[in-house]
Formats: C-alpha cells, structure tokens, sequence
C-alpha cells in the first residue's frame, strides 16, 4: 500500500477533507457507535414498553431497584445505580482515550483546526443552557436542571443516520465526532464540579494514589489485563465511596493512556485498548444504562406536563432549540471571524442540520437529570421523558433536514471512497501526485487494449457471419 502523501493534510477551507489517518480512524469509530447507537435505541424502546405495559411495570420498577453487592464496602447498590455510576465508567474511559487521541492526533491536537470543533461545542452547550434558564427565569422553575440539555450523544445520533438511510460525509462525520468528544469533556467537568457535595477525603486519597500507580505502571510499560483491570476497579470503588462521581475515575484512567503512535507502531497503547474496550461500552455498557434509566410514564398526562412544567420544557427546547442555535452560531462565529470559507461541497444548511442532529441528547442528558433531580424522583422521570421527547423532536426535524441532501451526500461519499487503481487509498488523496496518474494511465492503456483486441474479434466474427451468409445465398437448390 502506498504511504499518504503530504496531500492528505487537511484543507484550509471550514469543514474540509479530512486526512486519511483520521478519515480512517473516524470511519472505524463512527462503525462501532453506529451498531451501537441501535442497540441504544432497541434498549431505550425496550425499556419505555416495559415500564408503561400496565402488566409489566411493577416488575420493571422491582428490578431497576433490586440491590446488590457487598455492603461492607459501601457498593451496596440498585441495578440503575451500578449502571449509571458502574457501566458508564467504562462509557468515559472511552471518552477519556477519544480526547486524549483529539489531543495528540486528532483534531484538537492543532490550535487553528480545534478552534472550529471547540467554539460550536463550547456555544453549543452554553446556548441549550441559557433557554434553560430563561425558560425557568419566567416560569419560576428550579434551576438545578439547567445541565441538561447540554450534552450529545453520538451513539443515538448516529442510530437516526443508520435508520433514516443516510450518509454523511467524512468532514461532517469527523465535526460531529470531535463535537461530541469535546462535549463530554465539559460534561464530566460540569459533573465532577457541580454534582459534588460532601466529599470524604481518605477514599478520594486512596482513588488519587490508585490512579498514579495506574500511570506508573503505564509508563513503566507494564502490560496485562490481569494487572490493570483488578486496579480500575480498586480505583472506581474508591471514587464512589469519595462522593466524587465515579465516572471520574473512568476519564482519569482513558487520559493516561498514551495514544501517540512510536516508530513501527500500527497502533498506540490507547488505540488498541479503546479498539477492545468500544465495542464493550457501545454494545453492552451505554444500552444496559438505557434500559434501566429510559423506562419513563409516557401517559397522555405526562407528556402534557412536560410542555407545561418550566423544568421539562426547558430541557425539550434547550435540546431542540438550543443546541441547533448554539451549534450552528458558533460554528458561523468561528468561520466569520477566522476568514475561512466553507467547503465549496458543503452548504451552510448542511452544518444546520448536524447542529439540529447533535440536539438529541440520551446518554450523559439521562445521568445528569438523575443527579440534578436525585431529591425527586416524580420530577426526575418528568426529565427524563423531556429529554427522550426532546431527542425525539430533533431526530426528526434532523432527518427530514438531512434527507432533502441525501443525494449530495451519496455522491460525496462516494467520491471520497472510490479507489480505481485498487491500492487501498482513495483516488481523492492521490489526485496530485505523478504515480497515481502513472498507474491510471496503465489502466486505461490496458482497457483500450483489451476493447481493441474485443472489437477485432468482433469485426472477424461478423465478417466470418457475413461470409457465412453470403455462401448459404449463392448454393444451388
């Protein structure tokens, strides 16, 4: 295979072609999350149908709050509880591996290119805010949910493009990737800082010693499974009983990993390790989240209250409105003042309506509205049915904005994957180099011979047929 050449830097131009390593690593990223992101889905229509059955209900709320583990350690908790503070640990320590690589080779790892990604983020979370709190300003609603509706979830996103049959190309795909990292950054930080009331510092202590001797033994290049995973779980433990949400200790952990690849290296440390444990938190870890925390009342009464009560209606208009203004402003403030153009393959409708996409917020929305409202239960489930309603809204109005382009996008794609030399590399990274054009030329000398040859063999056959017919006319009867 030949190597990527100096061409395969990344446009100048807002939203431009991608490199092909990070082309390469976006696909096989968007891949996994994309299966998972419909197992997602299944769970979180598992869960509604399950907890809004009448004959089914009682036993959806006894499992959800069936404890287990051992009391003595202070992990004597609830199935939705080991979901939410147990699994999606694993859930960001992919998140932790995914920024520390956007720091050393991805996107964010360039001041000029993180600029566009962290702008739309950054609005993208503050806007969704801002309705919250104004919604609850006027209607006189408790502010504690004002988090919200500031967080993306890829996965789900992703399951609207696999249901609605469309394809984004590679620079909308790697935006709406790098977004969503980026967005979880600042989700952990607005966790970690925000929902942290008393915190208990001989176990934090204990959780902070774990985690130097985690990057210790990383850095001393010690390897096995049977070595670090008894430790992660010493170090989640520790973290939970520390007050602090131990979803912490996961992000900790995925950002010492090294994700910078060495000479000879096909991959880095973190690269493999996040290639063996994505397929874990996308397909069994963020679902299983899912099918204890989406199984909501969705009564004709209370769907009517989540458009009357301040709280759930600012997180439906926060996610709806809020992230596709934010999102799309940011993104336009960051070209505006930068100077940059758009792709001339790309319309500004086309990054409206990723905006619009990345208001669907399932995941990390459900987790904090858990935290937020965890003194009330009734309004925590109230939040919870806004954010799948308003998740709902913005698939929708994204997938009827992304279908009136799905055949620009079709071709697009298309061009970006067409490889006719057949060495492994798109023609679009080669199109300026002598040895591409060398090889395409070989090809279309060889088919003009062969066509040559074919229509030689034609013309004999014919004039053989003509001959043929010619004899059969003149022999006697």
């Amino acid at each position: 295979m030949a190597a990527p050449t100096p061409t395969d830097n990344r446009s100048s131009k807002l939203l431009g072609r991608l490199s092909l390593p990070e082309r390469r690593f976006v696909t096989d990223a968007l891949r996994t999350e994309t299966v998972g992101g419909v197992l997602l889905l299944v769970a979180a229509i598992a869960a509604l149908a399950w907890a809004n059955i009448p004959a089914l209900a009682d036993s959806y709320t006894s499992v959800r709050t069936f404890h287990i583990g051992p009391g003595s350690l202070g992990l004597d908790l609830s199935l939705q509880h080991w979901a939410a503070d147990g699994l999606l640990a694993v859930f960001f320590f992919v998140a932790g591996v995914e920024l520390k690589r956007e720091l050393v080779a991805g996107d964010l790892r360039d001041p000029k290119a993180a600029a566009l990604p962290v702008i739309a983020a950054l609005c993208g979370m503050a806007v969704p805010a801002l309705v919250y709190v104004l919604v609850n300003t006027f209607g006189n609603g408790s502010m504690a949910g004002w988090a919200v509706p500031t967080a993306t979830d890829i996965a789900f996103a992703l399951a609207v493009l696999a249901v609605i049959g469309t394809s984004l190309p590679s620079a909308l795909r790697a935006f709406l990737l790098t977004l969503a990292v980026v967005d979880d950054l600042f989700a952990i930080l607005i966790i970690a800082v925000f929902f942290t009331s008393e915190i208990d510092f001989m176990a934090l202590g204990g959780a902070l010693v774990g985690l130097v001797l985690f990057w210790f033994l990383l850095r001393r290049g010690v390897r096995g499974w049977y070595v670090y995973v008894p430790l992660a779980l010493v170090i989640w433990g520790l973290m939970y009983n520390s007050g602090v949400h131990s979803t912490i200790a996961g992000v900790a952990m995925g950002l010492m990993l090294r994700c910078s690849r060495k000479e000879g290296e096909h991959q880095s440390p973190g690269e493999h390790i996040e290639h063996l444990v994505r397929p874990l938190s996308a397909g069994l870890a963020v679902p299983l989240f899912a099918l204890f925390a989406a199984g909501v009342s969705l009564s004709g009464e209370a769907i009517g209250q989540v458009f009357t009560r301040p709280e759930t209606l600012g997180v439906v208009l926060g996610l709806v409105v809020g992230k596709t203004l934010g999102i799309f402003g940011g993104t336009w403030l960051a070209a505006r003042f930068t100077k940059a153009e758009l792709n001339e393959d790309l319309a500004w409708p086309d990054v409206l309506a990723v905006a619009s996409l990345a208001g669907i917020g399932f995941t990390v929305s459900l987790l904090i509205g858990e935290l937020a409202f965890a003194d009330d239960p009734v309004l925590t489930d109230e939040v919870k049915a806004a954010v799948l309603i308003g998740s709902l809204v913005a698939a929708v109005v994204s997938g009827i904005m992304l279908k009136l382009r799905n055949r620009t996008y079709r071709a697009l794609t298309e061009a970006e994957e067409r490889d006719e030399d057949q060495d492994g590399i798109p023609d679009v990274y080669e199109e300026h180099t002598p040895d591409y054009h060398l090889r395409m030329a070989k090809i279309y000398e060889d088919r003009a011979a062969e066509h040559r040859r074919k229509a030689e063999a034609a013309a004999a056959a014919d004039t053989g047929a003509t001959a043929g017919s010619s004899t059969e006319g003149h022999r006697p009867a």
